[in-house]
């Protein structure tokens, strides 16, 4: 029989040496890996943040040097600027049209196509198509004509008797014409839709068929629940997304805004005032404001979802 030694009480442990050299390599190995993102986002992100917070506090024209005036731009633009207001207005009503109705029709759709048998792929890229697209200034100076007196539009309201004229010269209809194609971008949360739907079980609603429920109660009492949470990440991205709506704006109004500033979303508003008047100061503190409304806004999203959106895991329905 061997004995086996055993270590005196009073002796070192073993060494960690090679242990610690080995993490130190492994964390070495991912800094690499990871150091383009970092270069990018502090060269190409948080660099120009910074010094838009900087000029944000500063006149600036782009051609002299910035000099500072503290809160100036911001209480000018609350208590001075009229057109600022009426952007903000402008914004939100585009905001409270296009969202709603953009994430109504994709989960119409996304329903719609999850019965279909044969051809689902191709009717997913068919209608994912307007998503790619529609963000470019060619489909943008499109819908233009299209919603312009003479147009698609005009011409087929005056066929069924309804005399509007085209829509982008008229205040209380431009809005909706730039509305109308964010709606026509729904191919996005479509998708996102449609794989939320295939996830929930099918027994649910054979269980709720078998006890006589209609496809409206289905529709309220399991989809809509089951679905809650997909419905939350559509609502985030698609809020966020409308809030910084730019290029319709820009092309149905030629870039003015109008008519009557019906079209003067913040972005263009900001743009306005950043490229076209070089008041860059001015425009780096509408950035951030609007950085700022963004964020309350999404944190009010998630506060309030507490009330609604449903998990599987959770033990209180509607509850986080």
């Amino acid at each position: 029989m061997t004995a086996t030694a055993s270590r005196p009480p009073d002796a070192a442990p073993p060494a960690t040496g090679g242990k610690r050299a080995r993490k130190r390599e492994r964390q070495g190995a991912a800094w690499v890996f990871l150091s383009p993102w970092v270069i990018g986002a502090t060269v190409l992100t948080l660099l120009p943040m910074a010094v838009s917070l900087y000029l944000s506090f500063t006149d600036y024209d782009m051609f002299d040097a910035p000099r500072w005036i503290g809160f100036r731009n911001y209480t000018q633009m609350f208590t001075e600027d009229p057109r600022y207001w009426r952007s903000v207005t402008t914004t939100l009503t585009y905001v409270v049209i296009a969202v709603p109705l953009q994430l109504a029709l994709a989960l119409a759709v996304a329903i719609a196509l999850k019965s279909v048998k044969r051809g689902k792929g191709f009717y997913r890229s068919a209608f994912y198509a307007p998503s790619l697209l529609g963000a470019s200034m060619s489909i943008a100076l499109v819908w233009r004509a299209i919603f312009n007196d003479g147009g698609s539009v005009d011409n087929l309201l005056s066929g069924m008797g309804i005399d509007i004229g085209g829509w982008i010269n008229k205040p209380g209809w431009a809005i909706l014409s730039v509305a109308l194609l964010t709606i026509w971008q729904f191919g996005a949360p479509m998708v996102i839709f449609l794989a939320g739907l295939q996830q929930i079980p099918a027994e649910l609603y054979e269980a709720a068929a078998v006890d006589g429920a209609s496809w409206w109660r289905q529709f309220r009492s399991i989809t809509i629940p089951m679905l809650s949470p997909v419905l939350f990440f559509n609502l985030v991205l698609q809020m966020i997304q409308a809030f910084q709506v730019f290029t319709p704006a820009f092309a149905v109004s030629a870039g003015k805004g109008g008519p009557a500033d019906s079209t003067l979303v913040y972005t263009l508003y900001l743009y306005d005032r950043g490229f076209t008047a070089s008041h860059m100061g001015y425009a780096s503190a509408m950035a951030w404001v609007l950085l700022l409304a963004i964020g309350v806004v999404t944190a009010v999203l998630f506060r309030t979802s507490r009330a609604w959106v449903f998990y599987a895991n959770d033990t209180n329905e509607g509850g986080r």
